[in-house]
Parts: C-alpha cells; sequence; structure tokens
C-alpha cells in the first residue's frame, strides 16, 4: 500500500491524462462493437480500474482495444442474430461470454500460461493486426458516409417477402413447442397470421438488412448503395475528424489529438444542427447515474445458449492475453522494470468479469493509453485506477453532452485506429523474406504465406478461426523444416564413409561386420520417416549396430514408437543394437515402453565410444 502513494502527483497526472485518452476510444469501440457507447464506457471503467489493482504491470492502463472490440463485435454479430435481431434480448447471453472469457483469463493466470504466449508465431499476430485493422476500415466506411441500412426503406422492402417466410417460420416453432402445430389444419396459424402487423414486418425487414450489411462482405456488398446515398454532412465530419487527429499530432502531442478532434468536430455539428435545419445523426444516448449490475445474465442463464461459444470466449481471452502481455513488455523498456506475466493474466481477468457484469466490453492493455501514462508520470498501480476513476466522473457529469456526439466523428476516429493497429512493419517485410516453400510453378515465403492466410481468413471469414488456422498452419511448417534440419544433419552412413574424431581406432577388419549410426537432434513426429529407413540401409554384412545418442536431446512418442519398430525389425534379422551416450529423457521415454530393457539390456548401454568398442573387440568376430 505504501508503494502505491509513493508517487501521488506523477500518478495523478498520467491516469488523468490516460483516461481523457480513453474517452473518444471507449465511446467509438462500444459503438463499433454494437452494444453502444455506454458498453465502451463501463469496459473502459471497470477493466482500468481492477486491472491495475490487480495485475502485474504497475503502469498499465487496460480498457477496450481495437483487436478486442473486432472479435467482441462478431460475437455480439452472432449471438444477435440467433436472437431474432434484438440486442436486449441477446444481451445475457453476450455478457455471459464476456464473463467466461474472464473468468478462462484467470484460469490462465493460475496455471501459469503467462509465460507460454510468447511462442505464439510473429506471422499470425501480423496477420491478424494487419486484418484488424482492415475490418475495422471496412465496417467504418457506411457510418462515414452516414449510411444506415435500416433506414434504406428501398434496401429494407427487398427483405419483406424473406421477413414474411422468418415470422411465419418462428409461428410454426411456437406451434410446434406447444404441441398444438397439425399439419392436416392450419386454422391457428391463420390465427396467429392475422395479429402479425405491418409493423412487424418492418421490424423483421430491418433485422435482414442489417445483418446482410453486417461484417466486411455485408459492409462491401451494401457499398454501391452507400455511394448513391452519401450524407454529404456526415462524411465531412468523418473527414474533418481524421484530418484533425493527424494534422494536430504535428502542431503538439501534449494534447491528445483524437479528444482535441472530437470536441472540436461534435461542436462544429451540434452548431451546425443549432443555426441549419439539419440534424446529424448522434450517438445513441448514454444512461446517467452509476452502472448497475446486469443480473438477467444469471437469472436467465442458460448453457445452451453459450455452450457454441465456449471456443470463442476461449480465444477472446487469449487474444486479451496476448494484447495485454505485449503491452506489458513496451511498458517494461520504457520504465526498466519486469512485469508479471500470469499476475497481469489474473487482474486482466478480474477487470473484463467484473466489466461483463456492469454491461461492458472486454479489453486489455492498450499500449498508446500505457505509453501516454508513462510519459505523464506514472508509476505505479494507482495511475489506472484513477484512469478508471476520471471516465466514471465524465460519464456522471458528461453523460448528456456525450449523447450529442456524431456517429460520424466516432466513425473517423475508429478509422484512424483502423490504419494505426495494422502491423506495418511486417507488411514492408514481405519482398524480403525468403521464399522457402513451393507451390506449384511458385516460390513463396512460409512466413509471408501464414500472415497472408490469417489475414484473409480474418478479414473475410473468421477472426476466431483464422487464428487457429494460422497457427496450425505455422506449426506443421515448423516441424517440417526441424524435421528437414533434422534428417539432413543426421547422417545415415557407414563408418567406412564418415567417423567421428573418437572412432579412429576402430578396428578396420571389423567395418563389415559393424554398422554406426549417428543421430543428431530430436528424434519426433517431424523426423521419424527418415529414421525408420536406417534398416534398409544397413549393409547385409552387419550383425551390430551402434546408434550414436549423445546428440539426441529430445525423443516424443511418434520417435519413440519409430524406434521400437526399428528395433524388433533389427532383433528379426538377427541383429545386435548398442547404444552410446543415451541421455535421461530419451531413456526415460524407452524405459516406459521397455524398449530397455527387452530390446536394449542396460549392459548395451555405453556412457562413451570408448567403452562400446572395448564391447566390440571382444564379442564381435571378423567374418568378411
Amino acid at each position: 500500500m505504501k508503494n502505491l502513494f509513493s508517487n501521488i502527483k506523477g500518478d495523478a497526472f498520467g491516469g488523468i491524462t490516460a483516461g481523457i485518452v480513453a474517452l473518444p476510444l471507449a465511446l467509438a469501440f462500444g459503438v463499433s462493437s454494437g452494444l453502444g457507447p455506454e458498453a465502451g464506457l463501463y469496459g473502459a471503467i471497470f477493466i482500468s480500474f481492477f486491472a491495475a489493482l490487480f495485475g502485474g504491470t504497475a503502469t498499465q492502463i487496460s480498457g477496450p482495444t481495437a483487436p478486442m472490440t473486432a472479435v467482441s463485435m462478431v460475437i455480439i454479430a452472432g449471438i444477435v442474430a440467433t436472437n431474432d435481431g434484438s440486442v436486449e434480448k441477446a444481451l445475457p447471453a453476450i455478457l455471459t461470454v464476456f464473463l467466461l472469457a474472464g473468468l478462462i483469463q484467470i484460469g490462465l493466470g493460475f496455471i501459469g500460461v503467462g509465460k507460454y504466449i510468447r511462442y505464439i508465431p510473429y506471422p499470425v499476430v501480423s496477420g491478424f493486426m494487419t486484418a484488424i485493422g482492415v475490418i475495422i476500415l471496412l465496417t467504418q466506411i457506411l457510418p462515414s458516409l452516414g449510411y444506415y441500412p435500416k433506414e434504406d426503406e428501398a434496401f429494407v422492402n427487398s427483405f419483406k417477402p424473406q421477413a414474411e417466410e422468418v415470422i411465419l417460420e418462428n409461428i410454426l416453432k411456437e406451434e410446434a413447442g406447444e404441441g398444438i402445430l397439425v399439419l392436416e389444419n392450419f386454422k391457428e396459424t391463420i390465427e396467429r397470421a392475422k395479429v402479425i402487423s405491418p409493423n412487424d414486418i418492418k421490424k423483421e425487414s430491418e433485422t435482414l438488412a442489417a445483418k446482410e450489411a453486417s461484417g466486411t462482405i455485408g459492409a462491401i456488398k451494401v457499398l454501391p448503395r452507400a455511394l448513391k446515398n452519401i450524407k454529404w454532412v456526415e462524411l465531412i465530419l468523418a473527414i474533418g475528424t481524421i484530418f484533425i487527429i493527424y494534422g494536430f499530432k504535428r502542431i503538439t502531442t501534449v494534447i491528445p489529438s483524437t479528444l482535441v478532434a472530437l470536441v472540436v468536430m461534435s461542436g462544429i455539428a451540434y452548431g451546425m444542427a443549432h443555426w441549419t435545419q439539419y440534424n446529424y445523426i448522434p450517438i445513441s444516448k448514454i444512461p446517467g447515474g452509476i452502472p448497475i449490475p446486469r443480473l438477467e445474465m444469471f437469472t436467465g442463464f442458460s448453457l445452451g445458449s453459450i455452450t457454441p461459444y465456449i471456443f470463442t470466449a476461449l480465444t477472446l481471452s487469449l487474444l486479451g492475453a496476448i494484447d495485454s502481455l505485449l503491452t506489458s513488455v513496451v511498458a517494461d523498456n520504457m520504465t526498466k522494470t519486469k512485469h508479471k506475466p500470469n499476475k497481469e493474466l489474473i487482474g486482466q481477468g478480474i477487470g473484463n468479469s467484473i466489466a461483463a457484469i456492469f454491461g461492458g466490453i472486454p479489453g486489455a492493455g492498450a499500449t498508446i493509453r500505457t505509453v501516454v501514462n508513462i510519459n505523464a508520470g506514472g508509476k505505479t498501480k494507482l495511475s489506472g485506477m484513477i484512469a478508471g476513476v476520471m471516465l466514471l466522473l465524465i460519464m456522471l457529469a458528461l453523460s448528456d453532452v456525450a449523447s450529442l456526439i456524431p456517429a460520424a466523428v466516432l466513425a473517423g476516429i475508429l478509422i484512424t485506429v483502423g490504419i494505426g493497429v495494422m502491423d506495418y512493419k511486417g507488411l514492408k517485410a514481405i519482398p524480403y523474406l525468403p521464399k522457402d516453400i513451393k507451390l506449384g510453378p511458385l516460390r513463396l515465403s512460409s512466413e509471408v504465406l501464414i500472415m497472408l492466410v490469417v489475414l484473409v481468413l480474418s478479414t473475410f471469414w473468421d477472426l476466431i478461426f483464422a487464428v487457429g488456422i494460422g497457427l496450425v498452419i505455422a506449426s506443421l511448417m515448423f516441424m517440417k523444416k526441424i524435421g528437414d534440419l533434422t534428417a539432413e544433419r543426421s547422417d545415415v552412413k557407414s563408418l567406412k564413409e564418415e567417423s567421428w574424431d573418437d572412432e579412429g581406432e576402430f578396428p578396420s577388419n571389423l567395418k563389415e561386420e559393424v554398422f554406426i549410426k549417428h543421430l543428431k537432434g530430436p528424434l519426433f513426429f517431424g523426423s521419424t520417416s527418415d529414421f525408420q529407413a536406417l534398416t534398409e540401409q544397413i549393409p547385409k554384412t552387419a550383425k551390430t549396430v551402434i546408434l550414436r545418442l549423445g546428440r539426441m536431446q529430445y525423443m516424443d512418442q511418434s520417435g519413440l514408437y519409430a524406434m521400437e519398430d526399428m528395433l524388433q525389425d533389427l532383433k528379426r534379422n538377427d541383429v545386435e543394437v548398442l547404444f552410446v551416450g543415451l541421455l535421461n529423457q530419451p531413456r526415460y521415454m524407452m524405459e516406459r515402453i521397455d524398449i530397455i530393457p527387452d530390446f536394449i539390456p542396460n549392459e548395451h548401454i555405453f556412457e562413451d565410444f570408448k567403452s562400446c568398442l572395448q564391447w566390440i573387440k571382444f564379442n564381435v568376430k571378423d567374418e568378411y
């Protein structure tokens, strides 16, 4: 506690500054997610406070981030679609998934997963981050043009036939559930259909229109309509916001350019609406007062509603972990400190869990906000807690004013976020990376291929599966490279062709009877195919095989059974096998399935080649 208040002045200034920087982004991410600006604010308030309090990085400022919001947006859209397009109806399931993601993060921290996050391949992270940028850019084109599918009457009307089908299908499902559906008599169905009003059909049509235009593919589909229906004032507000964000940075970085753009462009929009007849499109109203827990996520809990999203929650939690720990590394470099990765995961999990209970979107450690905090003087956890309190006070005092912010201004802010989040370092390296794989007539870099696969699949299909596929491809390619390298270094040659230094004294008259195999590197599933060819390469004259295993540090289950198969083949051919320099891990594996001593007795295992040579001289006869 004493440590917590050791830098009150610096932490207060750092926390207040970071809170101000976080405000426009929290609102923008909330709107982008589909849950409204208040969801972004609630996420920023609770995650910032509790992740700082319980986390393992003293200067970290946490809250909604671009990657977490992009994944959340996909989750929200999917759950809303299965709940008749009603956000309110879908909200308990959505928040339950977010809560589950936070709890998983806490669990990951307790079991010590934090130290393994660094093993995620860079091409996967690079492709994912660039995809996040592309997704944000594509999905913000429509609001920056002032186009909202639900408000396009002609577009909505085109979905009326489909809406009527959906409504009828729902009636039939209700009747089936009540046990009154009779195929021979649709009297009840007709009576229920009469109650349906044109307004019900319109509402369902609007839901279908919004669903059709959702996501990156949806945005591309309706872009021609949007370009024909541009609201020029909205576009000017978005462009003005982008211009100020990039332009003001050239003047000074003391005041956050995002906040300047938000205030200036909102002021212009409000003044224009006041003095002219044009009414811009504002964000949805932000509720005032203290946030209250959304207890319906517990009272209306249904395991079936979240079961399809358990893997999604796991992926969201892992993404938050990566996002946070990368920011922790940046903070370490700036402050010359060392964060505690597992404690940081626990803190982030607690923050995300509490945010979900209050209706906030999930988040992670935010790099820009953390850098701003450090530069402004923040040194302890108090700075992150102050940032959360600062946002709460702003919401309580200015929720009515914040509700007047134009949606196009937040779209402009998000466009700059999308541009900034892309991994330009990875993109610039594409022409220079070695082309190490061949696909038909094309030679490609495996690193570039992984990055592009993740980028394309994330942008146009599914973020979560894209990362999983990217990890699988990266792992397979890595294993192939290691397998090829192991096979290349692991010589399958007789003593006559090549020998090691300590093999120089081997009796020349026994070189036909003895075959020596040098194993260099791990024997695992990526290298077993070359190892399995060993029995075919042993000369017919050889009755003894020496396996030099001093450089085989590791053996997995595939390697273990490949070894067993080879020893069985040699035993059938009456070939004696000797081990030299067997290391602990491979020996332990072979003892588990009794290769030692059933196939290789302990007296046939030698610590060095010299002692093995003594056995050869006494036990091998010169026959050729």
